[in-house]
């Protein structure tokens, strides 16, 4: 923000001279309100991670005083006109956060609770437009025509500035039950069915560590009762919601991704175990109610029995 300087020359009245004068003009410089970041931690399964904003601030901003000198010379009596310092204090919002929230664990089966973090915000922030007015001396003459000339000062003024407010959404991890497992057995077959919402969070091909206790007791039961040459079939499903080859592809990272728990956690041999993903081309229920469809999202675990 500039201002010129103003020049006031020099004048002569009643043989006396008034010498020249400056008034300073302002310069104030440039001020920034640097960018920021929000930040939501990571976190592990079952857990919505710690979300926070920074704090902020606008720095405060000063228009110094001015005065134009007066006259008293020469018969001339001019008083000094001046314009007081104006001021804009800083403006701060400060920081806003909120902790970790999880779910919690079961033993065996059970409900997990839903959890929620809450929605957060850093208000909005202005300081305000500050102005020092105009001001003048205006001309005046003596008896004899000699005369001062009118000096005029012009008006400075900062502008307001604003920052916008800031907020972080609420975010939820849902309910749902683990150890719910449909168990489909035959003469010569056993079959697994899993709730997909059990084992993943939407649209999430990684299995929740609420579902592991579930995945031991069907690994362990597999390997007690499948046939020892018997290849173990994991097969994912997903609703209509999407589209076909996206369906298809998640499908085949969920039952991938069940596949590579029961070989590194579950005790059952890679070499046994397949993976393929149908994505909504099977579905159990009609995709018409919200019951149907989370029927529908579903990994079933098969093999044949001794």
């Amino acid at each position: 923000m500039h201002s010129d300087a103003v020049q006031i020359p020099e004048a002569k009245v009643g043989g006396a001279t008034i010498p020249a004068t400056t008034i300073p003009g302002v310069d104030i410089p440039a001020q920034r309100v640097p960018a920021q970041c929000t930040e939501i931690k990571p976190a592990p399964g079952g857990c919505l991670g710690a979300a926070s904003i920074p704090e902020t601030s606008i720095p405060a901003v000063e228009i110094p005083a001015v005065e134009i000198p007066g006259v008293n010379a020469g018969g001339l009596k001019v008083d000094p006109v001046r314009a007081d310092a104006v001021r804009a204090d800083a403006v701060r919002a400060k920081a806003v956060s909120t902790p970790e929230v999880c779910q919690r664990k079961v033993q065996g089966s059970g409900l997990v609770p839903f959890v929620i973090r809450p929605f957060i915000i850093r208000p909005f922030i202005i300081r305000p437009f500050i102005i020092r007015p105009f001001i003048i001396r205006p001309e005046k003459c003596n008896d004899k025509g000699e005369c001062v000339p009118a000096v005029e000062v012009p008006a400075v003024e900062a502008p307001s500035v604003e920052v916008p407010s800031v907020e972080i959404p609420a975010a939820e991890l849902k309910s749902y039950e683990v150890g719910k497992s449909e168990v489909l057995e035959g003469e010569d077959s056993i079959a697994y069915n899993l709730n997909a919402d059990v084992l993943f969070d939407f649209d999430s091909a990684d299995i929740k560590p609420a579902a592991a206790a579930e995945l031991k007791r069907i690994a362990q039961q597999i390997d007690q009762k499948a046939a020892s040459s018997s290849t173990i079939q994991i097969d994912g499903h997903t609703d209509d919601k999407g589209e076909d080859a996206y369906n298809v592809r998640l499908s085949q990272r969920r039952a991938q991704a069940v596949l590579d728990w029961l070989a590194t956690k579950g005790g059952l041999g890679q070499t046994r175990l397949k993976a393929t993903g149908y994505g909504e081309t099977k579905p159990v229920r009609p995709n018409t109610t919200d019951t149907g469809r989370a029927k529908n999202r579903r990994v079933v675990i098969s093999t044949e029995t001794s």
